[in-house]
C-alpha cells in the first residue's frame, strides 16, 4: 500500500479500503454534524455495515477504474478524505470531492490531498478535466477550488436537496493543460 506525506505535520494520504470500515465509522461519528453541513456522507454512513458497504462500493469503482477514495490520517487516526466520485477515463473526466472532521480543518490537508490525486489522474490516467461541485454556501470548499487553480463555470440553482433544504451548486473545473502549467509555475 502506498502512503503519501501531506504537509510537514506528519499527515498521510493513503487508500481508504473496506478493512477500514470501523475506523471510517468512528471518524464520521466524530465529525457527523460538521461534515454533514454540506456533504451527504454522514447520512449514508450510519453503522458498521453501511460504512463497509460504502467503502466496498469504492473498491469496486477502483477495480472498474470509475472512482477512487483515499483517507487522510494524522497522528495515526483517520480525519478526512478525498475522492473521485466519478471517473470516466474514456471521456477523460473526473469529479473530485472531499470531507474533513473539525480537528483537521485549516491545515491545508484537503488542498494538498486533492492536488496529489489530480496530479495522478492527469499524469497517470490521462484525465483531461477534473470537476469540483460544491454548495455555494461552502466557503471553505470554494477556497480549495481557487487554491487549486480551478475556474468557476457556473451555478446550478437550487439543484441539491440536502436535509430538506435546497442549495445552489457551483461547478468548478481544471483542465489538464491548466493543471500542468500551474504545476510548472509552483515547481
Amino acid at each position: 500500500m502506498f502512503s503519501v506525506p501531506l504537509g510537514d505535520g506528519g499527515a498521510r494520504l493513503r487508500p481508504l479500503e473496506p478493512r477500514h470500515a470501523a475506523e471510517f465509522l468512528a471518524h464520521i461519528d466524530r465529525g457527523r454534524e460538521f461534515i454533514g453541513r454540506y456533504v451527504g456522507l454522514p447520512d449514508v454512513i450510519e453503522d458498521l455495515e453501511s460504512a463497509r458497504a460504502f467503502l466496498t462500493s469504492y473498491a469496486e469503482k477502483a477495480a472498474a477504474d470509475t472512482g477512487r477514495i483515499y483517507g487522510i490520517w494524522t497522528d495515526g487516526g483517520l480525519v478526512g478524505g478525498v475522492m473521485f466520485r466519478t471517473m470516466d477515463v474514456e471521456q477523460g473526466t473526473a469529479e473530485a470531492g472531499c470531507w474533513l472532521e473539525p480537528s483537521a480543518v485549516g491545515r491545508g490537508l484537503v488542498t494538498e490531498a486533492i492536488g496529489v490525486i489530480v496530479d495522478w489522474a492527469v499524469e497517470e490516467r490521462g484525465i483531461h478535466r477534473v470537476e469540483w461541485m460544491v454548495s455555494a454556501a461552502n466557503e471553505a470548499s470554494i477556497a480549495v477550488a481557487r487554491r487549486l487553480g480551478m475556474t468557476k463555470e457556473g451555478v446550478l440553482r437550487e439543484s441539491y436537496l440536502r436535509r430538506g433544504e435546497r442549495y445552489d451548486i457551483e461547478i468548478w473545473s481544471v483542465l489538464a493543460p491548466e493543471w500542468r502549467a500551474a504545476r510548472r509555475g509552483r515547481g
